[in-house]
């Protein structure tokens, strides 16, 4: 203790953050990083796996995203209408109306590639699905006749092409060329045969990961996979648990190799830390950790909140933290250290939700160009309309155009950049507050009936109550040294928030403050609101939040302020930095999970390492803090 209180911050994570990892996995990205590291590895949270049999007229499949989804006639009544009602605040014209007095015409036409702005040089191009074989792979291929090769010609495409040019595919050298498609160019390349011209030799990558995958041609033969979906694991009959797990393995496996530089057999050297959103259920927790300790075979892991671990990370003890992600916003209250779990809320929109309703809002004003956009299919679009999105929307009140550069992937046709002003960039984002603009429905949350079938972790403790030790002051800073004991006698909560589907942001924001009760507490944490995610980026949403968010407050509640604080990092990384913090000021302690015991009997009834006790271990770390 006195060594702690001494200490350099920055030599305390010198010595202790070399050999942590901390893991923050998300819907849509998972975090990754040294606890040293200033910022971790940000990769979309996904895998793209080779198919054998293919069907030559489809397009690349997507593991359970409900590709030829709808929305219903009362649907789109309803996101006609979320839309007037933004209009109305932002003083805008309805849906229905031309905008007045503009003095641009909506679209700009194509663009000509060598008289355009630098933002072309951000153009995504397709990714490679193709790699060379090695002498040694060589042999092991001989003989394999099921087993596709690729003969590719020395000359590099520009990087625009759909197809990589100059390719066959042949089984064998010297055997017959094969019809698989997304291989043969749209152009009709020569067939070039290696026994005459001594090209080298390609096959189909079994995976590819992050952002790469995403960035494949639909016509190549690939099944993009996305394990954890709307905040929980991608379940389905579609994706079976055993082939979420599996990706979720390979994903955090190649980050491991591929980032980091750690391989499986110096891990056991390692401990990682788990930042876990409030979202995830007891056992897909459990799960998780078994991939951390058993499969990627770390000497020892840890399990921190979201919430927590985003308030150490800007140097809060109390605060409403309000988690903005990619397809789920989550709300959970911490005080003096401790969340409080009756104050957790979900709600099923996020960043994504933005970026389609920003495509939506395009095509209904015909400012889109005139191409194929469809993220479903193409996942590609998702990251264009993502990048447009984070350049441009902002909240703010009047009308809102902007010039744009889009660029358009389709079929057969090189990567292609249209100019074009785009309009109404104030109502995406704005439609946090309003919902039923965003149509979260379209992409609901996985199936849970995987549940029903198991038996909770937590069960035994849900219906328990606990009065508080009267020896323990109420910031949870007395008798330190007693370890995990000073945390048995406290009430202990279910893990699941309440899913609000329809709840706008600023009225879960004080519907989830006002469920603490206290006037005191209360009137703080509305004066504490710490908006993370890649989303509290947003230009104009800290004073929309703050406005909304009194205005929402009931007239009988004593309370008239109101303010969202400036964070001190980036919001995207927060909670990966805070866990960062938490996992270097608690290392060592009983808190951490030892591989050896985790295989030999996991978590369970009894044991000093119950999961159950995660929503406290972290105020442990506060008495480092405020001692």
């Amino acid at each position: 203790m006195d060594y702690l209180k001494s200490v350099v911050p920055s030599q305390l994570i010198a010595e202790r953050g070399v050999n942590l990892v901390v893991i923050n996995p998300g819907s849509a990205n998972v975090r990754v990083g040294f606890a040293h590291q200033q910022k971790p590895f940000n990769v979309p949270h996904c895998i793209a796996r080779y198919m054998r049999v293919w069907d030559e007229g489809s397009n690349m499949t997507a593991q359970d995203q409900m590709l030829n989804y709808q929305l219903s006639p009362a649907q789109h009544l309803e996101r006609e209408k979320a839309y007037d009602v933004i209009a109305s605040m932002l003083k805008i014209p309805f849906l229905d109306e031309e905008a007045v007095n503009s003095s641009f015409p909506r679209k700009m036409g194509r663009v000509d590639g060598h008289n355009i702005s630098s933002r072309i040089d951000t153009a995504f191009t397709w990714a490679s699905v193709t790699e060379k074989i090695s002498s040694t792979s060589d042999t092991n291929y001989a003989g394999n006749a099921s087993e596709s090769l690729v003969v590719q010609s020395e000359n590099k495409d520009d990087g625009l092409a759909l197809d990589q040019p100059e390719t066959v595919v042949l089984d064998q050298p010297g055997t017959a060329a094969l019809d698989q498609p997304g291989t043969a160019a749209l152009d009709q390349p020569e067939i070039v045969d290696d026994r005459e011209h001594n090209h080298d030799r390609y096959k189909y990558r079994d995976s590819i990961f992050g952002e790469e995958a995403l960035r494949i041609s639909p016509r190549e033969p690939y099944c993009l996979r996305r394990p954890i979906r709307r905040g929980h694991f991608n379940i389905s009959q579609h994706y079976p648990m055993h082939q979420v797990l599996e990706d979720l393995r390979a994903i955090w496996d190649w980050i491991l190799k591929q980032n980091l530089h750690i391989p499986c057999e110096d891990r056991i050297m390692f401990s990682v830390v788990l930042v876990v959103p409030e979202t995830f259920d007891s056992r897909e927790i459990k799960e998780m950790l078994s991939i951390v300790l058993k499969d990627l075979r770390f000497g020892s892991a840890v399990v921190h909140q979201e919430s927590l671990a985003a308030a150490f990370g800007n140097g809060l003890s109390t605060a409403c933290v309000v988690n903005l992600g990619a397809q789920v916003t989550s709300i959970m209250c911490v005080e003096d250290g401790v969340t409080l779990p009756m104050t957790g809320m979900t709600l099923p929109y996020g960043g994504e939700d933005i970026s389609r309703c920003l495509l939506w809002v395009q095509q209904h004003h015909q400012t889109w160009p005139a191409v194929c956009t469809n993220p479903p299919v193409k996942p590609i679009d998702m990251l264009v309309l993502n990048k447009l999105k984070e350049s441009y929307c902002e909240i703010r009140e009047g009308e809102f155009d902007a010039v744009a550069v889009v660029h358009s992937y389709e079929d057969g046709v090189k990567v292609t950049a249209h100019k074009t002003r785009l309009s109404s960039l104030n109502v995406p984002p704005a439609g946090l507050f309003f919902p039923q603009v965003l149509a979260p429905d379209a992409y609901p949350p996985p199936p849970r009936a995987w549940f029903h079938d198991y038996e909770d972790m937590l069960e035994d403790t849900w219906h328990m109550e606990f009065p508080r030790r009267p020896d323990l002051s109420d910031g949870f800073y007395a008798n330190i040294n007693v370890g995990l004991n000073m945390w048995e006698n406290y009430p202990v909560f279910p893990s699941r928030l309440k899913r609000e589907d329809n709840l706008g942001l600023a009225e879960a924001i004080t519907s989830s403050i006002l469920s603490t009760g206290r006037i005191d507490l209360k009137r703080k944490l509305f004066c504490s609101i710490q908006l993370i995610g890649g989303v509290g980026l947003t230009s104009g949403l800290v004073a929309a939040v703050e406005e909304r968010v009194l205005h929402s407050i009931p007239s009988n509640e004593a309370i008239d302020t109101v303010e969202v604080l400036q964070p001190r990092t980036d919001p995207t990384f927060v909670a990966w930095k805070g866990g960062a913090i938490l996992g270097i000021l608690d290392f060592g302690r009983d808190a951490w999970i030892h591989r050896e015991d985790w295989i030999r009997s996991g978590i369970h009834i009894g044991s000093g390492r119950k999961y159950k006790d995660s929503f406290f271990l972290q105020a442990q770390a506060m008495c480092y803090i405020n001692n």
